[in-house]
């Protein structure tokens, strides 16, 4: 049996796991590195020749979630090979793609991507699903994409956990530990774990509750009558952080564009269903036109969702005029080195446009585990063979966790053959560190 790490050892992002028995080979996401500050992505996967070697004699993909740095290069893969992501994930991919297609000589490729989603199998939590003689079982966590999973598989008697990225510090989090001691540690000890490190190289930041962040959100809200808000468009439980700070204020319009709302009308009818928290009710549509809804925003205040694109820019220069400068706050809820000027990872698009804005204020906190976290589920988990850390800057790192000793002599992130099993490392000099 093998494991081959194609992409993920010392890099963040563009992650790519293959597991292979001598009947069956699966892949565990096949993510696209993620792009610089300009927004240009440096990647020699991007292309049909890399994919079609990387795919070759592959069976089936499985994706932990739909962002970027996990699913960015499912468009190259043979029409022959079946790609499989959660239920709502697709729903929520599709939607972005179908988006995408109205950027100007982007139609033909979106409509490509687009087919290519469309015809993904979906899967839920706990689903087992079977690729020859490899087992695998999906199981729900919280990230900064909803619908995210982490997957348990089982081939040849080795059982292997999968986690994708996760944090447990999410209003879905709760489950996290408990899921991996009842449900997969009662069926048997894990032999290798392979897991995220995004913020070993960020050992600084401090890692607080979707909550806490609502509290502050809510203050902030008491004080400024016009609030705009930047964060990601399809981070569920942050979009949940603002709308329930919002639904404090009463009488305020929780306002975005189409877009957004069709975002969070696939959040409404998934996990809005399971929790009032993300139900988000009727957001309110903004456009030029709207004379009732800007008559409104005035009177009463608001609850916008923005980004940093041309429509927004121009939105913001025909709503800005109109409101009171010291009752208007953007706040930013997106990783602070995107608009720290100073920083190799800062994002023009994004330093234009919180410009555009009288006052900012920024919270935010991360999609990712925290140490403390990492280090729970490492010892929860106590591999009896190895532990291979991907999605991390450095990820020799992962022996400063507070782990075990006996499991820091597992950490493996060079190639090694284990009894009947292939580790295979490898390192790729084209990736960008960052998240």
């Amino acid at each position: 049996m093998k494991i081959i790490i194609h992409r993920g050892i010392d890099q963040i992002g563009g992650c790519i796991t293959e597991i292979a028995t001598d009947n069956a080979k699966i892949l565990i996401d096949l993510g696209q590195n993620l792009p610089d500050g300009e927004g240009i992505v440096n990647d020699d996967f991007a292309n049909f020749d890399a994919i079609e070697q990387i795919t070759k004699g592959i069976d089936a993909i499985f994706y932990t979630h739909y962002h970027g740095d996990h699913l960015g290069l499912f468009h190259l893969v043979p029409d022959s090979i079946s790609q499989n992501i959660g239920k709502v994930a697709k729903r929520v991919a599709l939607c972005k793609h179908q988006r995408l297609a109205f950027i100007k000589d982007r139609k033909e490729q979106s409509e490509k991507e687009i087919a290519k989603i469309e015809a993904m199998q979906s899967f839920e939590s706990q689903q087992i699903l079977k690729v020859g003689d490899i087992k695998i079982i999906p199981y729900f966590v919280s990230h900064s994409a909803y619908d995210s999973f982490m997957f348990l598989i089982e081939a040849n008697g080795k059982r292997i956990l999968h986690t994708g990225d996760f944090r447990g510090h999410g209003y879905l989090s709760k489950g996290l530990l408990p899921t991996i001691e009842k449900l997969i540690l009662k069926q048997g000890k894990i032999d290798f774990l392979i897991t995220e490190g995004t913020m070993l190289s960020r050992l600084d930041e401090r890692v607080r509750h979707e909550n806490e962040l609502k509290s502050e959100v809510i203050e902030l809200m008491k004080e400024y009558k016009n609030v705009f808000v930047m964060c990601s468009s399809t981070d569920m439980e942050r979009l949940a952080t603002f709308h329930a700070a919002n639904k404090e204020m009463k009488a305020r319009p929780f306002v975005c564009d189409d877009f957004q709302k069709n975002v969070l009308e696939i959040f409404s009818d998934s996990a809005g269903k399971k929790s009032a928290l993300f139900d988000f009710g009727e957001p309110y549509a903004f456009w030029k036109e709207n004379d009732k809804l800007i008559q409104w925003m005035q009177d009463k205040g608001f609850c916008m969702l923005v980004r940093a694109t041309d429509k927004f820019n121009d939105y913001i220069e025909f709503l800005l005029p109109l409101l009171e400068k010291d009752k208007t706050i953007l706040i930013y809820s997106m990783w602070k080195e995107y608009v720290n000027p100073k920083s190799k990872h800062a994002n023009k698009k994004y330093l234009d446009f919180i410009d555009n804005f009288p006052k900012l204020s920024k919270i935010h906190t991360s999609g990712h585990a925290s140490a403390e976290c990492l280090a729970d589920v490492c010892n929860l988990v106590n591999p009896k063979k190895g532990i291979i850390p991907i999605h991390s800057e450095n990820s020799a790192d992962y022996k400063k966790l507070p782990i075990k000793e006996e499991l820091k002599d597992k950490i493996i992130t060079e190639t090694k053959t284990s009894d009947d099993m292939i580790i295979e490392i490898k390192r790729t000099t084209n990736r960008q560190h960052r998240v």
